[in-house]
């Protein structure tokens, strides 16, 4: 302890400045727009129908009745090349043509962990193939996407991977070298600024940062967990906003944004096997604008709402249309800034 007494006294001049600078360095790198933030919507056509919902309707609700104007898709490997070398884009060709035609602009994710369970979403015939041949495959598929896709305008973003660096979901052990291959091929085939996303409340941000143009974090208030039931994050507003700062100062990255913002229960079990009353102890129409509001604090430029597919379902199944509504004037809201 008088060790470092007397080397705070020696260099207490310094440490003052230090600490002044850095100081100043965070308070003027901390993200500020007032609370007007622009929203959007990831939509994921296999979580539509695993909650029983025509997906084509209920992404079309989203964009024409919602009045969404910005999207998350995923380009699901199982999806697009179920069969090797056979590839079908129908399905995401249908979705960013719709949304082209209504000016909706999209951030499409790539690579094979992507949004929803079980996370890596890998075709069976790749399951098979060594890790060698399987990353092979991965990179020919991540290039084939970009390919098809990067003479389209309303594709503002491309996202690499989801939450690459947090270990969760059905996948294989994860890879850093690899990921960097990933990322620098996709930097080969197009220069839209490249999005790395994380978690907001379990990881530092900073290997997303320091290999991303835009770091996409998630923000979650009420999550469960098997040993303690419900957890109600303490983390406050300012707390992201001083961590961004620092990780903009730390790693250079040019923006940060919410790329999954809850807005959909998290519970013991999948939605369709929970009852509401169950599901609304995590999301709830109160806890929906409690997020809206949180997130104004926060003061990141954008938010892509998780749960979009939920809120139709509740609308259309459970005749609950709360949610829905308040979410068409959130989008509403939204729809004003773009302008």
């Amino acid at each position: 302890m008088k060790f470092y007494k007397k080397i705070i006294k020696k260099h207490k001049k310094i440490i003052l400045l230090l600490s002044i600078l850095i100081g100043l360095a965070i308070f003027f790198a901390i993200p500020k727009n007032g609370g007007n933030v622009i929203y959007g919507v990831t939509f994921s056509k296999p979580f539509a129908e695993h909650l029983g919902l025509d997906w084509k309707a209920t992404y079309l609700a989203l964009l024409d009745d919602a009045g969404v104007k910005r999207v998350r898709l995923p380009s699901y490997w199982t999806e697009i090349e179920s069969q090797k070398g056979v590839y079908n884009f129908k399905d995401l060709d249908w979705q960013i043509q719709e949304a082209q035609k209504r000016d909706v602009k999209i951030i499409l994710t790539l690579g094979q962990k992507q949004p929803r369970w079980p996370e890596c979403h890998i075709p069976k015939w790749a399951e098979d193939l060594n890790e060698h041949e399987r990353q092979t495959k991965l990179i020919d598929f991540i290039s084939k996407v970009v390919e098809r896709y990067r003479n389209r305008e309303n594709i503002i973003n491309w996202q690499i991977e989801n939450e690459p660096f947090l270990p969760f979901g059905e996948c294989p052990k994860f890879n850093k070298n690899f990921f960097d291959r990933e990322v620098a091929q996709v930097r080969l085939l197009d220069s839209r600024s490249l999005i790395i996303s994380d978690s907001g409340e379990l990881s530092t941000w900073y290997r997303a940062s320091s290999r991303a143009d835009i770091l996409g974090t998630t923000l979650y208030r009420i999550v469960w967990n098997d040993t303690v039931g419900y957890v109600h994050y303490p983390i406050t507003s300012i707390a992201y906003r001083l961590k961004a700062a620092i990780i903009m100062l730390m790693t250079g990255v040019d923006k940060i944004i919410i790329v999954e913002l809850q807005a959909e229960p998290w519970g013991p079990k999948m939605i369709i096997e929970t009852p509401l009353h169950e599901q609304y102890k995590s999301m709830s129409p109160e806890q929906f604008q409690k997020n809206i509001e949180f997130v104004k604090h926060v003061e990141f430029s954008e938010a892509y709402l998780w749960g979009g597919e939920w809120w139709y379902w509740l609308k259309t199944v459970k005749g609950d249309d709360r949610i829905w509504n308040q979410a068409r004037k959130v989008f509403s809201e939204s729809a004003k800034l773009e302008k």
